[in-house]
């Protein structure tokens, strides 16, 4: 059996048991009626708004914009989905588009087996201890995470506007102490997607610095996503972590998003609207750090006044 076709099908497998544990966990949330009301036990089918948003958001990504940062910004925007749990929304809501784009795009570029199934291994373990870390992180430190995350993503879209990546090499793989590298970091850029930062940009970035062709880093990347997020929202999901109502529109929005990117525009001149994203994602964070800091002040002065 081709190896990439193997990987498809344990992603489609894995995909099934994602699927399968969140319509487990749906029926369980409308079955409990004693759950105390949170955004995720809020089983009512999503709105207009956030169906569109996962449209919009996963028909960018497709195009190469990405979609944690632009959902993020219009979350908060919009007032959709409360601060503490965007990071636990963001990943399952964007699981099932990520995972039609995974099968649409691997095929394509050749890369070497070994370094792909790797690098995504160490992807999914950064992704399932990460999640389980901020799945209980109170507001202000995902605020603050987020925050920074945020910067990091506005910095990254800002060097790829401006044509800064390093330029790479034409390897389609890499071994000994550059493979163990590429593992580690993959491993990084896993967890570091629980807290919402996206992992396309920075997985470019690594390939490049590796002196792999960059064009490899497409299969990687999507390949990565596709399969850490079903693991990572697993455990969001479990520890209820998350907008169901939001996530659900993501999803239903997103796919079909992600089809139209694919299939038939293929391609746009992005120019103008990535300076938009990188503008208003720079101004997501700055408010996200500020409502965090913000928070605490008044908690410090409110523990004054009861000492006093």
């Amino acid at each position: 059996m081709n190896p990439i076709t193997g990987l498809l099908m344990a992603l489609g497998a894995l995909t099934a048991l994602f699927v399968g544990g969140w319509t487990t966990a749906v029926r369980a949330v409308r079955g409990d009626q004693a759950a105390r009301p949170s955004p995720a036990t809020d089983a009512r089918m999503p709105g207009a708004t956030h169906i569109a948003v996962g449209a919009v958001t996963n028909f960018f990504d497709t195009l190469g914009i990405g979609s944690f940062a632009t959902t993020t910004a219009l979350f908060r925007w919009l007032r959709l989905v409360p601060d503490r749990i965007i990071p636990g929304t963001l990943n399952v809501g964007h699981t099932l588009p990520t995972v039609a784009q995974a099968f649409i795009y691997t095929t394509i570029i050749p890369v070497d087996v070994l370094t792909l199934f790797s690098m995504i291994a160490a992807a999914v373990l950064g992704a399932w201890l990460g999640a389980g870390v901020v799945a209980r992180w109170p507001k202000r430190k995902v605020q603050i995470g987020m925050g920074a995350a945020l910067l990091v993503a506005a910095t990254l879209m800002l060097m790829t506007q401006l044509h800064w990546f390093p330029g790479g090499g034409v390897e389609p793989g890499v071994r000994g102490a550059r493979l163990a590298m590429a593992i580690g970091g993959n491993f990084m850029l896993g967890a570091l997607m629980t807290l919402g930062i996206g992992l396309y940009a920075p997985c470019m970035i690594l390939i490049s610095l590796l002196g792999m062709n960059p064009t490899t880093a497409f299969p990687i990347m999507m390949g990565s996503c596709a399969f850490l997020m079903p693991v990572g929202s697993l455990r969001f999901i479990r520890e209820r972590s998350y907008s169901l109502r939001a996530a659900l529109g993501l999803a239903i929005g997103g796919v079909p998003g992600v089809l139209l990117a694919a299939y038939i525009v293929k391609s746009l001149n992005l120019i103008t609207v990535r300076w938009l994203v990188i503008v208003v994602v720079v101004y997501t964070a700055v408010t996200m750090l500020i409502s965090a800091f913000a928070g605490e002040r008044s908690r410090s002065g409110a523990a004054v006044e009861a000492e006093a």
